[in-house]
């Protein structure tokens, strides 16, 4: 599979993993209310946003009451349904696998592939794609039906020698990217890529990462640049999506009085722009090209106090309103 293979995170993105890391492992063993709600909160939102990039219409509200009550939404199709509902038991699944140990193999990705098209595609469910296939809109063509199952093998071998060596969430993101590339499914790649790439980050202690459906665009662009051979910017995506995770746990486990604010000592950029020379317009694109430390929660950009300081005292203070 030609694909580079030495893919690292930007410098600045890495270290705020690694302290937020360190961090997140100083409160352990966590209190088991806050693991239950966080672990509901995460499987609720991972599931809505890894099944809206695919193009379920089910909204946030309409998932949750689909996958904790049980209840069938009126002009939604059976498909949907059965989405929510096998998407949360391939968590479960995983969250099993972790718990046990389960190391990554070929029947373990197709175990998870196949939680994904129960009751909707039996046929395909758990097996390997029988014939060549094109994505609409990508300049990247899949390999051929044939040479799967032997591509399949070769990147559950290479996950082993590389899982010793490589940072975690570089794992995830190299995992997720190529699972992508060889696509060996005829349907359910994408949800069963990005399980997998949380495979990784849990087994190591991480918190899920959720890429979120808003930024789904730029998902689709950042993989399709990796496919090209760009593939830093695919790690650095992922690995804002690593460190928003680690942002949102951290702000559960902070006793009342470390919590500043409803994020966790994050503000708002309407607020950062008030104690800055910049506008919040422009604080945004810096977020959004990664110039500024910044995570996003829902469509809001946050970031920190210390953040916008370091920013200010590295870039200057030209740039007004």
């Amino acid at each position: 599979m030609e694909v580079q293979s030495d893919m690292i995170m930007d410098r600045k993105l890495k270290r705020s993993i690694e302290g937020k890391k360190r961090e997140f492992d100083r409160y352990r063993p966590f209190p088991p209310a806050v693991v239950r709600r966080l672990s509901e909160q995460f499987a609720l939102e991972w599931t809505y946003n890894s099944n809206a990039i695919e193009g379920n219409t089910l909204s946030l509200r309409e998932t949750e009451l689909v996958m904790n009550r049980g209840l069938a939404i009126g002009g939604k199709s059976l498909r949907e349904h059965f989405e929510v509902i096998n998407h949360m038991g391939a968590i479960e699944r995983l969250r099993l696998f972790v718990d046990h140990k389960t190391d990554l193999s070929g029947d373990f990705v197709r175990e998870i592939h196949r939680d994904i098209l129960k009751n909707i595609d039996e046929s395909q469910a758990g097996l390997y794609r029988r014939h060549n296939v094109r994505i609409m809109g990508a300049v990247h063509i899949p390999p051929s039906a044939m040479k799967v199952r032997g591509l399949m093998e070769e990147l559950v071998a290479w996950y082993h020698e590389t899982n010793r060596t490589t940072w975690p969430p570089e794992v995830a993101a190299l995992i997720h990217h190529r699972l992508v590339h060889i696509h060996p499914f005829m349907d359910g790649n994408g949800r069963t890529a990005r399980l997998i790439m949380n495979f990784v980050l849990m087994k190591h202690g991480y918190p899920p990462a959720v890429i979120l459906a808003v930024d789904r665009k730029k998902y689709y662009r950042v993989l399709q640049a990796a496919d090209q051979g760009n593939t830093n910017a695919f790690v650095d995506f992922v690995g804002r999506s690593v460190n928003r995770s680690l942002i949102i746990y951290l702000n559960a486990m902070k006793p009342s009085t470390e919590n500043l604010g409803g994020n966790g000592g994050y503000i708002t950029l309407a607020e950062a722009a008030e104690r800055s020379p910049y506008s919040q317009e422009y604080l945004s694109l810096l977020a959004r090209t990664g110039k500024l430390e910044a995570v996003k929660f829902g469509r809001n950009w946050v970031t920190s106090l210390e953040a916008l300081e370091e920013y200010v005292e590295n870039h200057g203070r030209t740039r007004r309103r």
